[in-house]
């Protein structure tokens, strides 16, 4: 009886144990960063050019109301 015991043991510690162990591996990808600086400045010239040409449309139109 004691060596059924003995078997089961080792039975235990060689197949069963080993099947509890899990192990996990994560892939990691690169991640591409592309920079998006040119279409803000891009925006910001319209932007800048746009205020200035109607700057001068309503200086002009001020001097035509005051005359």
């Amino acid at each position: 009886m004691n060596r059924n015991r003995m078997l089961a043991a080792l039975f235990l510690i060689l197949y069963v144990f080993p099947g509890c162990q899990s192990t996990h591996q994560v892939e990691v990808k690169p991640v591409e960063i592309k920079p998006i600086h040119i279409t803000i400045d891009v925006n910001v010239r319209v932007e800048k050019a746009l205020d200035s040409y109607f700057d001068d449309l309503e200086a002009a139109e001020n001097k035509i109301k005051n005359d």
